[in-house]
């Protein structure tokens, strides 16, 4: 009798231990799965935060030939000026679509300060307002002048919304032990954006 009972024992302790080990391995797997799925949001979350910052980046850009091409529209200037105007054109094209194919925070800013260059330029043709009532009343005109002083404030806001999702990532991947699964299936981590000498004041367009 003594005998049975020591088997039944000797077996559930068996059963006991690897209902444990089961249970264990469970939990790791579901810790392995949760931490892989939250690596994977953090990603996307950094991917839709970096196409925000390249949509504000872009319409910045885009502003500008807008501007240039309805200032153009709406007076005649001499020859010399209208050559001016049709190479801020050009080039405001030209930096637009260096904005479009940027994929990181160093190449956005690069292609960002080329639009600044036109947005000097531009401001260097000493255009005034004041003098051509018919551009002043242009509906357009004074809409895209509001639209670019607002989207400085936007490329702002979502700079920073890149750069918290960045930090958010990078903690992810770093920290132990999350960072073990993070080097096993490539996660590494991204740069964020950094303040640039006077970027705190946004650039102003006056005509």
């Amino acid at each position: 009798m003594a005998k049975k009972e020591t088997n039944f024992f000797s077996a559930n302790k068996t059963w006991i231990i690897i209902g444990v080990i089961i249970l264990f391995v469970l939990m790791l797997i579901g810790w392995f799965a949760g931490t892989y799925n939250s690596l994977v949001s953090n990603d996307e979350n950094v991917n839709a935060k970096w196409a925000n910052v390249q949509s504000a980046y872009q319409r910045r850009a885009d502003l500008i030939p807008n501007l240039v091409s309805t200032v153009q529209g709406a007076v005649k200037f001499e020859q010399t000026t209208q050559t001016q105007i049709a190479a801020l054109r050009t080039g405001a094209v030209a930096a637009a679509a260096e904005v479009k194919a940027a994929t990181t925070p160093a190449q956005l800013d690069a292609a960002n300060a080329k639009v600044d260059a036109q947005l000097q330029a531009y401001r260097s043709l000493n255009i005034n307002v004041e003098n051509y009532p018919q551009l002043k009343a242009t509906e357009n005109f004074l809409s895209l002048q509001d639209e670019l002083a607002g989207t400085e404030n936007r490329v702002k806001v979502e700079r920073d919304n890149f750069n918290a999702a960045v930090k958010a990532y990078n903690i992810n991947v770093r920290r132990f032990p999350s960072n073990l699964v993070a080097g096993m299936f490539g996660f590494s981590t991204k740069t964020s954006f950094e303040a640039e000498s006077g970027s705190e004041k946004a650039p102003s367009v006056k005509f």
